[in-house]
Formats: structure tokens, sequence, C-alpha cells
């Protein structure tokens, strides 16, 4: 099969790579019709992600069609149309069964925060992911979902992850009615995490980010207010005037580790491999929400030394909740937002590309080139 492969900090290409066979009787192998690339997916993309081992396949957001099933799957058949959530999860440990799926404790041998994810490390258990023409996935009858009849494949494949995340961010700030809500991060999360929180009740919901051709897309689909953070000196304070001094009800670090930080932040995180740890959109998280206010951190962030606010947390009697979305919890009522049309995940999208012309994918994200805000991966499996 055809498939992208990691060669090294900002080295991907297309090669060839035999088609994964099952492994297990629970395991099912999908030939992939459409992927993502995530704003995540560039953490590992620039080498800042640890263990990121040469010849592994990116891709944690994928739907396609069951090629082949283990023999004790019982759930899925071949040619199923299915959507796999990006968390991998045995779903019978003691966080699975509570719904943490993202916590799962026998998917990954580095357990003791993440489960398992696909194409993310093997900090994330060493899966390969769906940026290729054929992915194993495990524990079949567990993750998969089959895609209902009425529902677009490109809707399908943004809730796999990203629109899924955005609305576990705005669920961990349990949004009240007439709540305001700032929104630190107008990539795909960003954008999903903003229009959901009208969803939950926001009365007011602010968007942050530095990049005009984003800030756009969070004004025309999300609804949201925007402000430019490199327009001001300090854009803390810029939220404390807005909100009459005393900060948003809610904040959402939507951002993780791709917020812009300063030079010597950016040049420890190229040299010492801390990106994962940048605490930037936290940090103004912390400082721009009220007293006794929420903070959802859902950006991306890897298991590394991080400068947080902590003692400001404390001192303001903050509510800090985070987590890696458990994917297919969020599912049901998502679905009935779409269906209702309320919301609809694939206007976020702004290109299209051929699986063999992943590495251009890569460059134009990582550059942000072409006002790309999401990209879809289209293979041709043969």
């Amino acid at each position: 099969m055809r498939s992208m492969v990691y060669r090294g900090p900002y080295k991907v290409r297309v090669e060839e790579k035999d088609i994964p066979r099952i492994e297990h009787p629970n395991d099912a192998i999908v030939r992939v019709t459409a992927a993502a690339i995530c704003g995540s997916d560039l953490h590992l993309y620039h080498g800042m992600m640890p263990d990121t081992r040469v010849g592994t396949t990116f891709g944690h957001e994928f739907v396609g069609v069951v090629h082949e099933v283990g023999s004790s799957v019982q759930n899925l058949s071949v040619g199923d149309r299915v959507m796999v959530p990006f968390n991998i999860y045995c779903g019978s440990c003691w966080f699975c069964t509570r719904g943490l799926y993202s916590n799962c404790h026998n998917v990954n041998p580095n357990a003791t925060a993440v489960g398992g994810i696909y194409g993310y490390s093997h900090t994330c258990g060493g899966y390969d992911g769906g940026q290729a023409e054929f992915v194993r996935v495990p524990f079949a009858d567990v993750g998969p979902s089959i895609i209902p009849d009425w529902m677009d494949e490109e809707d399908a494949v943004l809730l796999t992850d990203a629109l899924a995340t955005g609305y576990f961010g705005a669920q961990l700030g349990d949004i009240r009615e007439g709540d305001t809500v700032i929104v630190f991060g107008a990539g795909p999360v960003g954008l999903y995490a903003a229009a959901s929180s009208w969803l939950m009740g926001a009365g007011r919901v602010i968007v942050v980010d530095h990049l005009d051709y984003r800030l756009e897309k969070a004004r025309s689909f999300a609804h949201a207010e925007t402000w430019n953070f490199a327009e001001y000196e300090d854009i803390v304070v810029e939220m404390k005037k807005t909100t009459d001094y005393l900060g948003a009800d809610v904040a959402i670090d939507a951002a993780g580790a791709e917020a812009d930080g300063s030079f010597i932040q950016n040049v420890t995180a190229a040299q010492l491999k801390l990106q994962g740890g940048s605490p930037v959109a936290l940090n103004w998280a912390i400082d721009s929400v009220r007293k006794a206010g929420t903070v959802s951190v859902v950006g991306a962030y890897g298991p590394i030394f991080s400068a947080v606010k902590f003692g400001d947390a404390l001192n303001k009697g903050l509510t800090l909740q985070m987590n890696q979305c458990p994917v297919k919890r969020q599912w049901p009522r998502l679905f009935e937002h779409i269906r209702n049309g309320y919301l609809r995940p694939s206007d976020i999208v702004t290109h299209r590309i051929p699986l063999e012309h992943i590495a251009e994918g890569y460059h134009m994200f990582s550059a942000k080139l072409d006002d790309c805000i999401k990209t879809l991966v289209i293979p041709e499996a043969s």
C-alpha cells in the first residue's frame, strides 16, 4: 500500500509499506477513504514529540471501509463504512468502564498518562495511523462506529477528533447560561469549541488568535467576537478590559503548545524538545478568567515540564479541567446537532489533497500558507 512515512523533522513522504495484517482476533483492517492532518500532528512533524520513530505513519483522524475482520469481531462486517475515534481503548479496564476512553490502561506500555492514539509516536503506544491506504484497527468491536447513512463522509472524519475535542473543550468549561467564554486558538479545535460554547448556553464568545484568516473563520463559522493578540501589547489586559475588569467566566485553551511564545521559549523548544510544554496560551487563559472561573485545556501538550502559573490558578480559586477527549462519548449528542443542522463540521475544510501530495500538505499547514485551516487527505486504495 501507499502510506505517509516520517523520515525526520520536517521530512515526510509517501512510500510503499506492507498492508497491515490481523494481529489479534478482535482487529479489523480498514481501507481508508478520507483522513486529515491535525494541528497536533505538527508536533510530530517538527520533531518535538518524544519517541517519534523514523518509519512511523501519522494520522489519527480517518474514516474508511472495513476490508477484513478478525475472528472474534461481532459488530463490524466487511464493507461497512466506519468512523474511527483517535483513541485506541480496550473498553473493559477501570478507566474505560467509566467512559475515560482516552486513559485506557491496556493499550499503551506508557499508560501512566495517555492511552493509545493512532499515529502519534511510541509515547502513545506506537500504533501506525490512517494517513495511508489501509490501517489496522485494534479492539474493532469497541472503537469504530458505522457511519450513519445520512452523514457526509467529510463530516464523519472531523468527528474522529477535531469536532469531538472542541465540543469536549466547551463541555469541560461547565458553561452556564449567559457565561462569557474566551477561546485561545482559532485552529479547527478552537473553532469547534467556540461554536459548541453557544450550544451550551454561552452569552458571549470571544476567540483569540494572531492569524487574520483564522479569525475571519471564527466570525463566519462560530459567530464569535475576535481579537488578534499580535495587535496588542498585552492580550490579557485587553480581555480584562472587555469583561469589566472581572475576567471571563470560562477560558478554553485550544492552542496548546502551538501558541506563540517568547524568543527564549522558541529557542529552547527547538533545541531541547520543549515545544510539548510551552504554556503561553494556558497562562493567558489562567490570567484572563475571573476569580473562581473555569479553565478548560484541550490543546496539545507533550509529556514534558511546563512552567504553568499554578500559583495564580490556586490563589484565584480556579477550576482547571483537562484531558484528551474520549471521542466516542461525545458522538451521540454531536450526531443530533449535525442532523438537526446546528453544526456542519466540514464548513472549516479549506484543502483536499491526494495522499501522494501529503508532504506539500504538511508544509502548507505548518507554514500557514494559502489560508489553510483544515486539510483532508484522500487516499486511492489499490
